[in-house]
């Protein structure tokens, strides 16, 4: 039997045999995550219109100071440097920003669409190496365990802006009254979004009970597990979802703030 000779050749870069729209999927996701970046970087910046009536926009939660009436601690403080832009959001979007940053599912989409690492499945990439996760900068993706912890924190504030939507100010009295607004049902699925998001990340899933051999012979453990594996089974539409819905919850109570929409009152 003669013998065989092959060679491996690297395709170029974009090179492919494959005929599908392979270059559809990411260019969404950039796309996608563009205008999430270039709307909630923006958004941060402003400093204002971050409020309306019991609304706080959930890029600015939990306002740690502030002018509105949401601010745990009080105005800007007088220590903070004048050649400092001062926002609210400046102070607390870095945690929510890094779990996303490092989560498993968007570490995945933004190699490929902004990366091109590989753009996708069997087409050619415009690197001949890969260093790997232990090199800088990708070994930062290692802190998103911790980053989970800050983000569940983040989801008790929210639930707590929750609570304080449901509560009007009746303009005659100055009595806080119960009511439902349009805005109170936006807050309340952007809470039910991120909650989603937030319980199925594969973090969570281990710390709950992917440590165990057998799971189930801890019941408690075993029923967790099962909860977290059935959301994180839709952790990519999460993930858009609660996206989604915390920009437009912002842009809501901007365009409120702005007396370009009207609330709308349903109770």
């Amino acid at each position: 039997m003669g013998n065989i000779n092959a060679t491996l050749q690297q395709r170029p870069f974009g090179g492919t045999m494959r005929r599908d729209a392979w270059w559809l999927h990411p260019a969404l996701v950039f796309l996608g995550l563009s205008t999430f970046i270039v709307y909630s970087t923006w958004a941060a910046f402003q400093g204002a219109h971050y409020y309306w009536g019991p609304y706080l926009s959930p890029f600015y939660s939990p306002e740690i100071f502030g002018n509105s009436p949401h601010s745990l601690f009080g105005p800007k403080p007088g220590w903070w440097p004048a050649w400092v832009p001062f926002s609210p959001a400046l102070l607390i979007l870095w945690a929510p920003g890094f779990f996303r940053l490092t989560c498993y599912y968007y570490r995945g989409a933004y190699y490929k669409a902004f990366w091109a690492d590989p753009p996708a499945c069997t087409v050619g990439e415009p690197r001949k190496s890969y260093l790997g996760e232990r090199s800088f900068p990708l070994i930062m993706q290692n802190v998103h365990r911790y980053f989970l912890y800050l983000a569940l924190l983040f989801i008790v504030f929210l639930a707590h802006d929750l609570w304080k939507a449901l509560w009007f100010k009746n303009p005659a009295t100055g009595q806080l009254t119960f009511g439902v607004g349009l805005g109170t049902l936006i807050l309340a699925l952007n809470v039910v979004l991120l909650s989603g998001y937030t319980l199925g990340c594969h973090s969570l899933r281990h710390l709950i009970g992917g440590f165990l051999d057998e799971p189930s012979n801890a019941p408690l453990c075993h029923q967790s597990y099962r909860c977290v594996s059935c959301l994180n089974r839709r952790h990519m539409l999460m993930a858009w979802c609660s996206l989604f819905s915390v920009g437009f919850s912002d842009l809501y109570i901007r365009l409120c703030s702005m007396n370009i929409w009207t609330d709308w009152r349903i109770l």
